[in-house]
Parts: C-alpha cells; sequence; structure tokens
C-alpha cells in the first residue's frame, strides 16, 4: 500500500479501503490526512502550497465532538488566538507568491444561556454548551468575528487584500423578529507577499452592458448554498471554492485545506486540475470526504 492509500485508511471494511481505491483511482489530486491541523502543519515543508482555500469552524455555533476542537474556546479572543496561529504555521508552508482564502461566519452573543436546543430544519444546531457573552458585549450583540479575525491575521503579517460578501439567495430562514435575517458570509481573500499570483481573467463575470461579454469580478458574490445528503452539517458550496482554486492557482497547482470538513476543496481541485492536502480533524467528516472523493462529487 502506498503512503497515499496509508494516510486515507482509516476503516477495515474487508473490502479494497477507500484509500486504496483513492490511490488507484488517477483523477483523485487529493491526499487526506486525519488530525489536528495545528500538530499536522508542523510537519510539512516550507513554500510547498500554492493557495489556501478553508472554512474554520465558527466560534460557538457548533459542536463537531472532539476535545480541543476550534471554535469550542470560552472567549472570543481565545478563538482569534488559536486561529492566527495555525494560520501564522500554514503561512510558512505557502510559497512566496501564494493566497489565503478564508470563508468565515458571524455569530450573536449567547444572552447567558450555556446550551442550545435542537433546530427542527438544522439538527447540528444543538449544542451542549454556549461560549458566555464576550467581555464589553451585551446579550443579543453581533460579535463581529469576522473582521476582528482578518485584522489579527493582518496585524500577524498576512496582507488583507479584500473582503468578499458571500450573498446566499436561499439562505436558511430564521425565526427572529427584531432584526433581517442574514443572509450572508464573509470571505476574506489575504496574500502571503506584496506581490502574489492572482488570475484575474479565469474569475471574470457576465457584464451587464450588452457592449462587453465579462467584466472583472466584483466583492459580491451571489452564490446558492449546496446541501450534501451526510453527515456533515457545513458545507461550503463547490461554486464558491471554484472561484478561488481558479484565482488562485495554476494548473497543477498546490492546494491546502486545514480545515477539510466534507471534502469541498478536494473535490473541487479534482475538477480543476490542482493536488490538494487536507486535514480534518473528525474521523466521521474524514470518512465522508474519501467518500464524495471517490465518487467525485
Amino acid at each position: 500500500m502506498n503512503e497515499l492509500a496509508q494516510v486515507l485508511d482509516l476503516f477495515d471494511t474487508g473490502i479494497p479501503p477507500l484509500g486504496v481505491r483513492l490511490a488507484e483511482t488517477t483523477r483523485n489530486r487529493c491526499e487526506l490526512h486525519v488530525g489536528d491541523a495545528r500538530q499536522l502543519l508542523s510537519q510539512m515543508p516550507d513554500g510547498h502550497f500554492d493557495c489556501i482555500v478553508t472554512s474554520p469552524p465558527y466560534w460557538g455555533l457548533r459542536d463537531y465532538g472532539v476535545t480541543g476542537q476550534i471554535g469550542a474556546e470560552t472567549t472570543v479572543d481565545e478563538y482569534i488566538a488559536d486561529l492566527v496561529s495555525l494560520f501564522r504555521e500554514a503561512r510558512r508552508t505557502l510559497s512566496d507568491d501564494g493566497t489565503l482564502w478564508l470563508n468565515i461566519g458571524d455569530s450573536y452573543t449567547s444572552g447567558g444561556r450555556t446550551w442550545r436546543g435542537a433546530d427542527a430544519k438544522n439538527k447540528g444546531r444543538a449544542m451542549e454548551y454556549r461560549a458566555p457573552t464576550p467581555v464589553g458585549l451585551k446579550p443579543k450583540d453581533l460579535i463581529g468575528v469576522p473582521w476582528k479575525l482578518a485584522f489579527a491575521l493582518q496585524a500577524d503579517g498576512w496582507y488583507l487584500r479584500t473582503d468578499i460578501i458571500w450573498n446566499k439567495p436561499n439562505c436558511q430562514p430564521e425565526s427572529v423578529k427584531d432584526r433581517p435575517t442574514r443572509s450572508h458570509e464573509y470571505l476574506f481573500f489575504f496574500s502571503k507577499s506584496e506581490k502574489y499570483y492572482y488570475d484575474w481573467q479565469a474569475v471574470m463575470e457576465p457584464a451587464s452592458d450588452p457592449k462587453q461579454k465579462t467584466k472583472n469580478r466584483r466583492t459580491v458574490w451571489n452564490i446558492t448554498t449546496e446541501p450534501y445528503p451526510g453527515s456533515h452539517f457545513a458545507v461550503y458550496p463547490r461554486a464558491l471554492v471554484r472561484l478561488c482554486v481558479a484565482a488562485g492557482s495554476r494548473e497543477n497547482g498546490r492546494i491546502l485545506d486545514p480545515f477539510f470538513g466534507s471534502g469541498t476543496t478536494g473535490v473541487v481541485c479534482n475538477e480543476l486540475g490542482r493536488y490538494c492536502v487536507g486535514i480534518e480533524l473528525n474521523t466521521e467528516y474524514a470518512d465522508l470526504a474519501r467518500e464524495r472523493l471517490l465518487r467525485g462529487r
């Protein structure tokens, strides 16, 4: 069994392991490492990747059932510090002209609640813990997590090139009646250096002017969410990832996703002819990612 097959092997089912089948599938260019990205990144070489595309766990919104998981810190400051440290190590593995595309959502203070019941429309929202209201904020305050993280990464050495609004035309309904329903998330575009690789022509969008067919892509991306029939409940859509991979890497480029989840980044890399390394902490999600890579969707 080769190294890739060993990395992807987790369960003995009595049939050729998924790792073996994936390694023998020429369409698959993705390696999956199961473990904590904070440890596994330290084992990866300097300047190896061309681009990082990822969506880390959001603070206080999901319980992935793993001790020490990022996103379950007691304070938002601890959460930001954990991510800054992780992306500092990830920056080391990035080429000098490399970029980081980071999808991150916001959240509200818990208002003193210590748990959250199941949501009929999204069972994954049930949580046995709720982080306390951050110091200086009030119940019902919007925390501003995306910008807290963006500014912290900027202060740590990343070049913050732009914020992108991911608008969700089919956003999930909310029961609130005292504010608008949130229908967007942030995608931040960072670079390691002042000069970096960005293929603007690969991501041009249709122009409204009939005299021109396309125009430079704007910073509001209207992309519908993409449900996946599996146990992972925070899947970002392939259409979003395609734009990041296409703009941030050349053909046969190397992509890193330190929060691999259900494997969307790997599926897109296979579609676009890139190599990918994914890291996933939760073994159940890693198994789901293997199935997706095997099926190619």
